[in-house]
């Protein structure tokens, strides 16, 4: 079976649910092979960089039960307002200097007020946006409005996951619902911004769940889906939820690359935490992008050591 998914899945066409269930409990070698054989077919050797600048820290009022910066939870992290104009662009700056990677700004709460939004704007106009200088906001649930002044800045891409399935996404949250998320990436879609959408998995999801978020991802569309792994922040609801093994961790990344063949499947938070000594395996498993860098209130691995990572498996970065 495998073999024939792998060639319709490199015509462009990401298997069926029911194909997907049937990979969970196949061979991880000969999984892994066709996935990568998948993401070649695409993206030939080639991987995606970006970072993120964590903008504005804490006090959120989502109450969503994995994250530390929710005020609903009790974690000890940094808690910051919105950055001043001329410490964003800095940052903003260092990170696209090399020109082999986006930067993500990423700013904690339900939105950022209309004066945050255009501090942001303005910035992002004055580094020039665009393909030259690649900068995505992660911004919360914005208005077309917003999103509109966001396109005219510069800005290339939003970020907003839709976290899991619709089926379960209440377990994790309720100052929101998953439609509410939905409709943030159409409203994003519309007003022409590129969209980077994906999840977090490791929350107590079942494999139904995981497959049918890829499919709510490849019906809208997305080009980029970010997967992240849970960290079980102490002083959250989760803090005491088993971390998923590596094994499991690649088997998502690998079935993914079935369901959405020709997106990009970018490794978020949690990887280090979750894969350990098996990071390098990613690629194998079919994804084509990393978040390099720190990762909102956690360490994460440093460009320097992701960029030998990459070279050292023969692989090269792509230019953002």
């Amino acid at each position: 079976m495998i073999n024939e998914l792998k060639e319709t899945c490199m015509t462009g066409t990401g298997c069926s649910a029911e194909e997907a269930l049937r990979l969970v409990d196949w061979d991880e070698a000969e999984l892994l092979a066709a996935a990568t054989e998948i993401r070649e077919a695409f993206f030939g050797n080639k991987i995606e960089l970006c970072s993120i600048i964590n903008a504005k820290s804490g006090k959120c009022d989502m109450d969503c039960r994995f994250c530390s910066q929710s005020a609903h939870n009790s974690t000890e992290i940094d808690v910051y307002p919105f950055m001043d104009s001329q410490t964003l662009e800095a940052g903003i700056r260092e990170d696209l200097k090399d020109g082999n990677r986006k930067c993500g700004v990423v700013t904690s709460g339900g939105k950022l007020s209309t004066g945050e939004l255009r501090a942001f704007s303005d910035v992002v106009k004055k580094i020039g946006g665009g393909a030259e200088a690649p900068v995505c906001g992660s911004l919360g649930r914005l208005t077309p409005e917003d999103l509109a002044m966001l396109k005219a800045s510069g800005v290339t891409r939003f970020h907003h996951n839709l976290e899991t399935s619709e089926n379960y996404y209440s377990e994790i949250c309720t100052t929101q619902d998953w439609k509410q998320r939905l409709e943030t990436v159409k409203a994003a879609q519309a007003a022409g911004l590129k969209v980077c959408s994906g999840g977090l998995f490791g929350m107590g999801e079942s494999w139904e769940d995981r497959i049918d978020l890829a499919l709510a991802l490849r019906e809208l569309g997305v080009d980029s889906v970010p997967i992240n792994f849970l960290y079980a922040h102490p002083g959250t609801p989760m803090k005491d939820r088993e971390p998923m093994s590596a094994e499991e961790a690649l088997k998502i990344i690998a079935i993914y690359r079935f369901l959405l063949p020709n997106v990009t499947l970018r490794i978020c938070g949690g990887r280090a935490h979750i894969l350990g000594g098996r990071q390098s395996d990613l690629f194998a498993a079919g994804a084509n992008g990393l978040m390099t860098g720190n990762y909102l209130t956690v360490a994460g691995a440093q460009y320097e050591a992701d960029r030998i990572m990459i070279e050292s498996l023969g692989l090269e970065i792509a230019p953002a």
